[in-house]
Parts: structure tokens; sequence; C-alpha cells
């Protein structure tokens, strides 16, 4: 217990920045002895000189991590450290791992397979589609979905989680009682009742930029595989995928449309050998799990009866928009029809 405390401490201290407090750990040989050595000892360790260390121990000086443990508490905030056992495995595997991470909802799991999907924050109408049926169905055969919250990609990715009942995982940029962006505080909340929010940057941390690099190796390190739907050639989601594959994690991509700057990325990681997916049935075989999760196939009896004309118009429709007219000249039916087709459909 008092182990935690001291490694709580350390976190407040030096948020994102988990190579830094490995190196004094090794340095001192424990969080304690680290937390109680004087300013000269420590302006010796690597990578402090006596100005850095006076200014350590300054903000050490006004931090007691038991208040800070009595008010995580207060706020419904957990926290893990790396030596708890229910600390995530597969985070627990990477080159940095955060001491600890704080957490709202349910603890993380590792009891489940977890794939991050992630992408822009200004996604096509079919990027939009495929990323929350990828999403939903991989949630409904027991994945656990991980990203950022973020606009766009991220945020339909949880929420395709959740319509289908599954976990999802939303990694901050910030503090985990901060809302970012403010139209996500819905969602985040969704995610709080029905999953985790996550974040290794102590409560009240606002969200800066350099915060979403490092917050991305948490993303990847916590999923067996990242996986890609629209994103430009220099991109966060680009940065995923290279921090998973630096962990030794597969990488996959949606393929787009080729005129769309959106699909650069996602092509460039399929030319460079990411799996191509279409559906979940590719997720699955990646990864070796196509015999553990047989895909389930609808029951025609199940489908909603249409007439014809909602039938001839509902093959017409694709993820691609496509206008009224267009419809109108392809089922070569009268437009009040289509009109009233499209009407019930929407319904």
């Amino acid at each position: 217990m008092e182990d935690r405390l001291y490694w709580l401490g350390w976190q407040y201290l030096i948020p994102a920045a988990g190579k830094r407090i490995w190196s004094l750990m090794e340095y001192f040989g424990s969080p304690r002895a680290a937390w109680e050595a004087t300013v000269k000892e420590l302006a010796g360790a690597p990578g402090f000189d006596e100005n850095k260390a006076l200014a350590l121990a300054g903000r050490r000086s006004q931090l007691d991590p038991q208040t800070e443990a009595l008010n995580l508490a207060t706020q419904d905030i957990g926290f893990l450290c790396h030596t708890d056992p229910e600390y995530p495995e597969n985070l627990d595997e990477i080159y940095d791992p955060p001491p600890v991470i704080f957490y709202r909802g349910k603890p993380p799991t590792a009891d489940k397979p977890s794939i991050a999907i992630v992408g822009t924050r200004k996604p096509s109408p079919y990027g939009l589609a495929v990323a929350e049926k990828l999403a939903k169905d991989l949630a409904a055969l027991g994945f656990t979905i991980i990203s950022g919250l973020a606009r766009g990609i991220d945020a339909v990715a949880h929420k395709g989680a959740l319509h289908s009942g599954g976990w999802t995982i939303a990694v901050l940029g910030c503090g985990p009682d901060v809302v970012y962006p403010r139209e996500n505080k819905k969602l985040m909340e969704e995610i709080i009742n029905n999953g985790t929010v996550l974040s290794e940057f102590p409560p009240g941390t606002q969200p800066d930029a350099w915060h979403f690099p490092a917050r991305n190796r948490i993303i990847s390190g916590l999923s067996q595989a990242t996986l890609v739907v629209e994103a430009a050639e220099k991109s966060g989601a680009l940065i995923t995928a290279e921090f998973a594959l630096e962990q030794g994690r597969d990488v996959m991509a949606v393929p787009g449309n080729v005129v769309n700057p959106l699909s650069r990325g996602p092509h460039r990681l399929i030319k460079q050998g990411a799996r191509l997916i279409e559906g979940a049935g590719d997720v699955l075989e990646e990864l070796g799990m196509d015999r553990l999760f047989p895909l389930q196939t609808a029951d025609d009896s199940s489908k909603m009866k249409m007439s014809l004309e909602e039938e001839t118009i509902y093959k017409l429709l694709s993820l691609e928009p496509v206008s009224i007219d267009e419809l109108i000249m392809k089922a070569g039916i009268l437009p009040q029809k289509v009109m009233a087709a499209l009407m019930y459909l929407e319904i």
C-alpha cells in the first residue's frame, strides 16, 4: 500500500514521462527511496542536474500522495500501479508503460481480446459507417474496442461498441475528469457507465498538443491490434499504428476511395504490409481467432420486409453518397414513389 502511494506521487509529479520515472526507480531502487532522496542525490540521477533537481524537489514538497489518493476516491477515480495484478498485461509489456493509470468506470480488464480502432477527426460518411459497423461487430464477438474519444472515427468506434452492448475503453490526452472535446460529454458519460475512461494524466490536466502522441502509445499498447479507418498521410492515427509496430502488435487498415486524401494513410499501411480489412471476419482471421469466434450469418426471416420500390432503391444505396436525381434515374421509378420509399426506409 505504501509503495502504491509513492508510485502515485511520482505519476503526479512527472505525468506522461514513464521513461524518466523508470530511470529514477532504477537509480534509487524503489519509489520511496526516490521520493525521500535529497536534492544532491536527485542531481546525481541520469537526466538531472542541480536546477532540475531543485525544481522537482520543490514540486515534491507541495504534494502529499495520501491526500491525492483520498481526493481520487471522492471523485470516483481509481488508479492502478504497474505492480498491481489488475494492471493490463498488454500495456505492461510495452517499452515505456505508464507506472500509474487513472480510470473512471470499470477497471480495465485483460481477459478479453482487444483492438484499437482509430482514424481521422473529419471522416467521410463511408468512414463513419465502416468504423461503427466494425466496432459493433467486433464488440458483439467479445472484443474490447479501444480508441481516443476524439471527434470522428474514435467517437463512432466507441458508439458502435456501446450499441452492441460491448466493452469500450477511451484513452484520454487529458485528466480522466476533463471532457475533451466538449461535444463528447454525453458519450464519455456512457462509457463511464458501461466501460472505461483511462488516462495517465492526473485529474485536472488539460489537453495539450504533446499529450496526444503520448496517449497514442497507450491506445496501441492496450490492444492486440490497431485498425486504421481513414487517415491523412501525417496523422495521429498513423502515429498510433507506428507505436503498434514498435510494440510488436498487428496493424490493419480499411481501404477507401482512391481519390479521397483520407485514404492515403490506410493505403500506405496496406502497401507496407498491413492486413486489408473489409469486415470483422478479416480481423478474426488475421488474429487467428476465426475458429474461436465464427461469424453468425443473419437469418433471412429476421430481415425487414420491403416493398418492390423500397427493395429496388435499397439495392442502389451504398456507403458512397448518391443524389435523389441519380436514384430516380437508376431506379426508373416515379419521383414521388422514390421520395415515399426513402422516407419509409429512413424510418
